[in-house]
């Protein structure tokens, strides 16, 4: 290679390298300028996309049945799950509880009672008829012999008045009055608190006669 050729590509590289010069000095030129700090729009976005984002859970949690594709109805229940819903008891309902912790043992679960010790509360005319009658006996006890559907019983019921309030015991004998075929009419507290004022003085067991001389 000549002499003259390499001083015309040394010319010509130094060509280039000037335009390329030129041209970054053209773009430096047009470069916005850099501002001081930084910009608070970025963090702005973002927070008000974590505020979206919360939100639409609230919503969706609320208003989307539970994300169950199969149900959608305008007046859909949107209770929260495992929320529970309280359901309104009847007296007798209530009073089984009872019956289970203090009448069972001798009475049984059917009703029935237990064979020449303690009389059956099924078809019972002591059961059905008076509520009166049937919460003194609650309230103070039954000791002696009774005639139960024909058949004699002599043994002790113990008195209850002092462990049962008188809602307690309105319940239980709702119960054995609505039970095992039983029809009778429920028992309130009223009726109980008000045997209860009248026989506050009492402090001895009833005995079936004297509950027939009464008559209620």
């Amino acid at each position: 290679m000549s002499a003259n050729d390499s001083n015309f590509r040394a010319e010509q590289s130094a060509g280039s390298d000037d335009s390329i010069q030129q041209v970054h000095a053209q773009l430096q030129k047009q470069k916005p300028e850099k501002t001081d700090g930084y910009s608070m729009l970025p963090l702005v976005l973002l927070g008000l996309m974590c505020c979206a984002v919360f939100f639409g859970s609230i919503y969706l949690a609320h208003f989307s049945l539970r994300f169950d594709p199969l149900v959608y109805s305008e007046h859909a229940n949107r209770e929260k799950p495992g929320a529970v819903k309280v359901v309104a008891l009847t007296r007798a309902q209530m009073g089984k509880k009872v019956f289970d912790i203090t009448c069972i043992a001798c009475h049984q679960a059917n009703g029935l009672g237990v064979p020449g010790q303690y009389p059956p509360l099924i078809a019972s005319e002591w059961v059905t008829g008076s509520e009166e009658r049937l919460v003194r006996i609650v309230l103070h006890g039954l000791n002696g012999p009774i005639t139960v559907e024909g058949k004699e019983y002599n043994n002790v019921m113990a008195p209850l008045g002092a462990a049962l309030k008188d809602e307690q015991i309105a319940n239980v004998l709702s119960y054995v009055r609505a039970s095992w075929g039983n029809t009778a009419s429920e028992v309130t507290p009223e009726t109980v608190a008000k045997v209860r004022a009248d026989t506050a003085g009492r402090n001895s067991y009833w005995t079936a006669a004297e509950l027939l001389k009464l008559g209620n």
